[in-house]
């Protein structure tokens, strides 16, 4: 899945995963998620990379920046914000909590071997709270899955980029509140929704 077929330079954001794994998963989830949140710039590319394994690498190669978003097992309490650079992928790499890890291991160290790996990578995701066979997320995972797209629209617009929300139904990037009455009711510090609980107000 891509949001364009150009050519040339870009920006590629890769949702990875096994849908059929529990919050291994939640890299597609949050792929998915994205574009019906916000509308993105033409030169941002969204690739379900899945299980793909190599044939991710021409994908990688023929990118300026990459931004890898999976499940991240650091060993966080799950639904963890977790965000890695460039330069720690290989040792977030060596725990692997799905075989397709071991495929991406491989794709950008040989990435990093032929000099093609963008020097703006960096993978972004959650700490998966049950990674067993199921199609479904944990349920901890699925109520930070807006929060993750936040992370992501975050790392795009550092990157330079634009991307405008579509309305309600996209986070507060600096709370990851989605607008509409708040269940909760105002937050206690004032900040993030108005003072009646609806909408951001951390931008006010």
């Amino acid at each position: 899945m891509s949001t364009s077929e150009r050519g040339g330079r870009r920006t590629v954001v890769i949702g990875l995963g096994n849908p059929l794994m529990g919050d291994d998963g939640l890299g597609l989830a949050a792929l998915a998620r994205l574009p019906e949140q916000w509308e993105l710039p033409p030169e941002i590319e969204l690739v379900d990379g899945g299980t793909w394994g190599m044939n991710l690498l021409p994908v990688i190669e023929d990118a300026e920046r990459v931004l890898l978003v999976d499940a991240i097992d650091v060993g966080a309490t799950g639904g963890t914000e977790v965000q890695i650079p460039r330069e720690r992928l290989p040792r977030y790499l060596a725990t692997k909590i799905s075989p397709h890890q071991v495929d991406l291991c491989d794709v950008l160290a040989l990435a990093e071997l032929r000099g093609t790996l963008p020097e703006q990578t960096t993978a972004i995701g959650l700490q998966p709270a049950r990674v067993s066979l199921s199609n479904e997320l944990s349920d901890i995972v699925r109520v930070r899955l807006d929060d993750l797209v936040a992370g992501v629209v975050r790392q795009l617009e550092s990157w330079g980029h634009l991307c405008t929300p579509k309305g309600a139904l996209a986070p507060c990037v600096s709370t990851g509140f989605t607008g509409g009455p708040s269940p909760h009711g105002p937050r206690p510090d004032g900040r993030g929704y108005d003072a009646d609980g609806c909408g951001c107000a951390c931008t006010k």
